[in-house]
């Protein structure tokens, strides 16, 4: 069977052994031995949303193949997969290189992540076009022009939530129609500059956690470690801030409020969205739509990880998946709702 991605396969393992082929990138080779000095193989191999890492013994028939893989080459990755104390395991492994059709799909992603991604993108512009302030719209839409090939290829994390290729996207969306839904139920608030907020307030990891053109890696870069994305992003919207009010300033003249306050407030919403010091921010939330925004990204992060853990964690009981850093106790199964989507009684169990 052709797997359509690494989590598919890996659901599929985890119900029992399978034979199957997926597209990967060998994201990492490593040489180890055990304890008692047996050496062996560590392979990692990656798509857009997830990875998988397998031992391959020396005394395995497949070694030199695999020790001859080069790592950041595309493989169609065939072999019998299966889940063991370790995580997945496979045996009679079997690479060969992917076509350069493979390759590309494999960058795009699987059917079901590429759609998806798709429809976060028209999400964003969207709410970038619904916004009313025209000096925070045209920044938005400036940031989309510019880096949209930058922002559709970054991740929002290293880790813990979206990340993967086109993750940012997924995450940005989410973040969005989330601070536009406590607008409604928060008229007071400044719809325009936090939906500029969400928008922005992860901007600088298209520079933290951009993955290269035709790379599943991610690499690390200076301007990421040196400054994270906080600065990275204050900088970013100082510039287009800089150029955008440039060809604009006779218009903006006449708006209220004026548009050096919407500038400051703006970036104290990028400063803020970490909610502490402890964790990143150098300023505290110091207005409501501050607030709005560190929740509304909060919120979107720990949903993506609750959705991984009922994909990836283990059951340790009907229902109950096996704790995912770094929320804090084992997810639980949510309890279904009592009406279909179209209003009628959903069926008893």
């Amino acid at each position: 069977m052709i797997y359509d991605s690494i989590t598919q396969l890996s659901q599929s393992a985890s119900t029992g052994p399978v034979l199957g082929t997926v597209l990967a990138v060998l994201s990492q080779k490593t040489e180890k031995t055990t304890r008692t000095g047996k050496p062996y193989l560590e392979l990692s191999f990656a798509d857009v949303a997830a990875s998988i890492t397998i031992k391959v013994w020396d005394n395995a028939a497949w070694h030199p193949a695999c020790a001859a893989a080069q790592v950041a080459r595309c493989y169609a990755v065939t072999a019998n997969w299966s889940v063991g104390n370790y995580g997945i395991e496979a045996a009679e492994l079997d690479l060969r290189e992917a076509t350069p059709d493979e390759e590309a799909a494999l960058m795009a992603g699987g059917s079901e992540l590429r759609d998806k991604q798709q429809r976060d993108w028209e999400s964003i512009a969207a709410l970038v076009d619904s916004m009313t302030d025209p000096r925070l719209r045209e920044l938005c839409r400036e940031a989309l022009t510019r880096y949209g090939a930058r922002f559709r290829r970054s991740a929002a994390a290293r880790g813990y939530h979206h990340a993967r290729r086109g993750g940012l996207v997924e995450h940005v969306a989410g973040v969005m129609r989330c601070g536009d839904a406590l607008c409604r139920a928060y008229p007071e608030l400044n719809r325009d500059l936090v939906l500029a907020g969400c928008f922005f307030h992860d901007i600088g990891k298209l520079w933290e956690n951009c993955y290269n053109e035709g790379e599943l890696v991610m690499p690390y870069s200076l301007h990421g470690e040196l400054l994270g994305h906080i600065p990275l992003g204050i900088e970013l919207v100082n510039r287009l801030w800089g150029k955008i009010s440039t060809l604009h300033r006779s218009e903006w003249e006449q708006l209220e409020p004026p548009a050096e306050q919407v500038r400051l407030h703006l970036l104290h919403l990028i400063a803020a969205h970490h909610g502490e010091l402890q964790f990143g921010s150098p300023v505290v939330p110091k207005t409501p739509e501050a607030l709005a925004v560190h929740y509304a990204d909060n919120i979107d992060a720990k949903f993506e990880m609750f959705r991984d853990a009922y994909t990836t964690q283990p059951e340790l009981a009907d229902g109950i998946h096996q704790r995912r850093a770094p929320l804090p106790g084992n997810e639980v199964a949510p309890l279904p709702p009592c009406f279909s989507a179209d209003g009628a009684a959903a069926p008893q169990l």
